[in-house]
């Protein structure tokens, strides 16, 4: 067997894998019981928090990400490699103990006094978004990063020599020049919110109606043994995921972190 066969090979045996995940969950989803699950109050409920709580996450994270990660690719200063470090925070430790680290914070005097004057977190709505943003604002910054330091610096500094500031170069040269990128950064960040579940589920719980996501409304379903039930609001989420995917790559025309 040749290199090119055995990686080809690898190629497949991936796919067969997750392929064969994703058949897999056909054998429990039936057309009556899919419809009724999808159709369920509960049901609408969760995908519609988990897509607007994911698109207001996606505009924090993106907003905090874009000059954030133009200092760490452009400028020197003290502490930049400790600052760099840290944004891999949230893919070296997993999201529930990001999610304890969350409710840690807020049992100290410092996080008790915020919530007392900006209000309550732990069990709302606002505590999806936080562990949400928590756990994608490292992962936007790495990725809006790595678009930047594709961008030969001459660019802006000829804009600089007609007279623009950092600002405005940075507004009409690099945000220009990396649109793609940073689209498919927040397209991708947007996919990663939704997905959250150990982060989500440790700050906000898990209450119907009120804070439960898809993803912890499929932890639900299968606490309750309803592998039905899990096994359409799965498929949801694939579908959803597939979908912003091969947007991505249509919208840059190469792949996703391009």
């Amino acid at each position: 067997m040749t290199f090119r066969s055995l990686a080809i090979a690898c190629g497949f045996a991936v796919f067969l894998m997750y392929g064969g995940l994703i058949v897999s969950l056909l054998y429990f989803v039936h057309g009556p019981s899919f419809l009724q699950v999808l159709l369920s109050d509960r049901t609408v409920y969760s995908l519609v928090l988990s897509l607007l709580t994911a698109s207001v996450v996606t505009v924090g994270a993106v907003a905090v990400a874009l000059p954030a990660a133009y200092a760490l690719s452009r400028y020197r200063f003290p502490g930049r490699r400790l600052v760099d470090a840290i944004l891999e925070l949230p893919m070296i430790v997993s999201p529930v103990a990001l999610g304890a680290m969350i409710l840690i914070f807020f049992s100290t005097p410092a996080g008790a006094l915020l919530q007392e004057r900006g209000g309550y977190v732990i069990f709302t709505v606002y505590g999806i978004v936080l562990a949400q943003f928590v756990t994608t604002a490292g992962v936007a910054t790495r990725l809006i990063k790595t678009v930047f330091d594709d961008i030969p610096r001459r660019y802006e500094e000829l804009a600089w020599t007609l007279g623009a500031s950092e600002a405005k170069g940075f507004l009409t040269v690099v945000i220009p020049m990396g649109r793609r990128g940073i689209v498919s950064a927040a397209i991708i960040t947007w996919a990663k919110a939704l997905g959250e579940f150990g982060a989500t589920i440790t700050v906000a719980g898990s209450m119907a109606f009120h804070t439960e996501t898809l993803p912890i409304a499929i932890f639900m379903r299968l606490a309750q043994a309803d592998i039905e039930g899990a096994a359409v609001l799965v498929l949801i989420l694939i579908t959803i995921g597939l979908a912003v995917l091969f947007g991505v790559r249509a919208f840059t025309g190469r792949g996703a972190y391009v």
